[in-house]
């Protein structure tokens, strides 16, 4: 891309693949497996491992390239925040999925997923993260677009409309 002229980057990591029901649901577990809030620490900490090295990268990227501006913006930290402090963002239900099957503690099952016959949708999907087990909700996602562009999460930190004017 910056060969074809592009000069403005915005790059995000990856989430905490080890908090998605889908995930939660399908792998095995045994005790020490799950971190204080529910969540496969294992999948966590590859997926911190993964983030280290693009922030690196990122780094590594704005020194070879003098003309661009490259932000890296920490969506691990904000998704992990809303299940962490879950209450505190209005969430009763931050591992379990709002649209699946299977009830409680997940509602994910890889057979029944959302939209297949069988399925069902929650009452209050405001109150859920998750609405597959793999997307967010709409009042999730609500709040991780504030986050990011409160610019509170971002490395250097510019405002978002910079990358909207040419």
């Amino acid at each position: 891309m910056y060969d074809q002229g592009g000069r403005k980057f915005w790059i995000h990591n990856t989430g905490p693949l080890g908090c998605l029901p889908q995930k939660l649901s399908l792998v095995p577990k045994k005790p020490g497996d799950l971190d204080p809030y529910g969540c496969l620490s294992a999948y966590n900490d590859v997926a911190r491992l993964f983030n280290e090295g693009l922030r690196h990268l990122c780094q590594e990227m704005r020194s070879q390239l003098k003309d661009s501006t490259i932000v890296y913006v920490d969506i691990f930290a904000i998704k992990y925040d809303l299940i962490a402090n879950s209450t505190k963002h209005g969430f009763s239900s931050p591992l379990m999925a709002c649209c699946g099957y299977g009830g409680p503690p997940y509602n994910y099952n890889i057979r029944v997923t959302c939209g297949q016959p069988g399925h069902q949708v929650c009452k209050e999907g405001s109150q859920f993260v998750s609405w597959d087990g793999i997307h967010f909700t709409e009042a999730a996602n609500t709040i991780v677009a504030s986050k990011i562009l409160s610019m509170d999460y971002s490395t250097p930190r510019i405002p978002f409309d910079f990358f909207c004017n040419r």
